[in-house]
């Protein structure tokens, strides 16, 4: 027999198993509006207490940058031996003030004094080539001057010889052939003599020239000599200046090569300062720029004289010189704090510096309400900054507050929500 099953109306209607599809469209239609009506920002909690907030406000921008410099010698000159050696004997130790001239170390070298051996054994044979050679000629000289005289004289006689026969051929007193004979041999004569003359004129010639050349090739000789042995004075390593001996790295018995940096010596009458540039700053960083810091009190100002053109690390190197006094006391190594004058001071909108710049790198900050429940991100844009401002070109006005703290813990929520 069947059992009859009552339907079910009303309120009980709505729990029924048909009723089911209904509940899960309702609740799909819930989950929809909420999510519809929630705001289209991500947002987060934090403890107000943990934040700087700063006010943003409309004052004078003063353009500079502060900068770690670092005191050095002004001038330094590198120690390198011009001529390699070993280590002999070491004159003056690292840290010692010295003069210029003062011997610092000496080193021996024995292929340069073999070299100067054989360059004076050479000029000796020189010198000794030189000498047989005059001496040679001298007696060329000599014997062409005899042959002269002997010429001359046979001339002298066969020309009266010549004279006569040609006086007793025009008497008729002697034959034709007599007298031509006579003049033959005076012709003869007088041919030699020219001869002898002549050689006597080219060997003259001949031995200036020679004995110039062998002269100039002994000069040269003896000024390579003294070009050796100055080679060898410069075994012994002299300071170039008055300074202070700061770094000299040669050991006894060592082995040295010519050109090799063994050491420096600072001039410590003038100093520079030293320091390192962010490469943010490297195209309105150059010359004759003014810096200014404080030692002990007193305020001392250093112009820029030189940018060095290479960067390392996001950094540049830049060098002062003191445009006023010298502070007192002052030592290679020291650290000072410069002020780099970038510009004229300016009105602007500015902000302090702060943590959040990490994060942001200037392109966006947290602007809080006025009731200061939220703080909202928006977009900004900085321009130049100092040790204490940014200059803030778009985005914010004056009487706005902004979070300028680390943003490190905020993710990437443009609103938070400050308890």
């Amino acid at each position: 027999m069947d059992k009859y099953i009552e339907k079910k109306t009303g309120w009980q209607s709505l729990f029924t198993k048909r009723a089911l599809p209904w509940w899960g469209g309702l609740f799909l239609l819930l989950v929809i509006g909420y999510l519809l009506l929630q705001p289209n920002k991500s947002t987060m909690r934090i403890n107000g207490d943990t934040i700087t907030v700063s006010s943003v406000k409309v004052g004078e921008f003063n353009d500079y940058i502060r900068l770690n410099g670092t005191v050095l010698p002004l001038v330094t000159i590198q120690i390198s031996p011009i001529e390699g050696g070993v280590v002999e004997e070491i004159l003056i130790e690292e840290g010692s003030t010295v003069k210029k001239g003062d011997e610092i170390l000496r080193l021996s070298n024995e292929n340069l004094d073999l070299q100067i051996l054989n360059s004076e054994a050479e000029l000796a044979e020189k010198e000794n080539i030189l000498r047989n050679t005059q001496i040679q000629m001298e007696q060329e000289r000599l014997n062409v001057k005899q042959s002269k005289a002997e010429y001359q004289l046979n001339v002298k006689r066969l020309k009266r010889t010549y004279e006569q026969q040609k006086a007793l051929y025009d008497e008729k007193l002697i034959a034709r052939e007599d007298y031509l004979k006579a003049k033959e041999d005076y012709d003869l004569a007088l041919e030699k003599l020219q001869i002898i003359l002549d050689k006597e004129v080219q060997d003259s010639l001949f031995r200036s020239t020679q004995v110039e050349r062998m002269q100039e090739s002994l000069e040269n000789m003896q000024i390579n000599m003294r070009m050796i042995r100055r080679r060898k004075e410069n075994l012994t390593i002299k300071a170039p200046i008055d300074g202070q001996l700061g770094i000299l790295d040669a050991v006894l018995g060592e082995s040295i090569g010519a050109g090799t940096k063994i050491g420096q010596i600072s001039d410590m009458s003038s100093y520079k300062i030293e320091a390192q540039v962010d490469e943010h700053y490297i195209d309105r960083v150059m010359p004759g720029l003014i810096s200014t810091f404080e030692r002990q009190g007193v305020s001392y100002s250093a112009s820029l004289r030189k940018v060095y053109p290479e960067v390392r690390d996001g950094k540049f190197k830049a060098d002062f010189k003191f445009s006023s006094e010298v502070p007192d006391n002052i030592r290679s190594g020291q650290t000072y704090y410069l002020n780099l004058q970038l510009g004229q001071p300016e009105e602007a909108i500015i902000i302090p510096r702060g943590s959040f710049f990490q994060k942001t790198g200037g392109k966006w900050i947290y602007v809080v309400d006025e009731d200061g429940s939220r703080a909202v991100k928006r977009e900004i844009r900085i321009g130049r900054q100092n040790p204490q401002y940014y200059e803030v070109i778009e985005g914010l006005n004056a009487g706005e507050s902004v979070i300028t703290s680390g943003y490190d813990n905020f993710g990437d929520n443009e609103v938070l929500i400050l308890k």
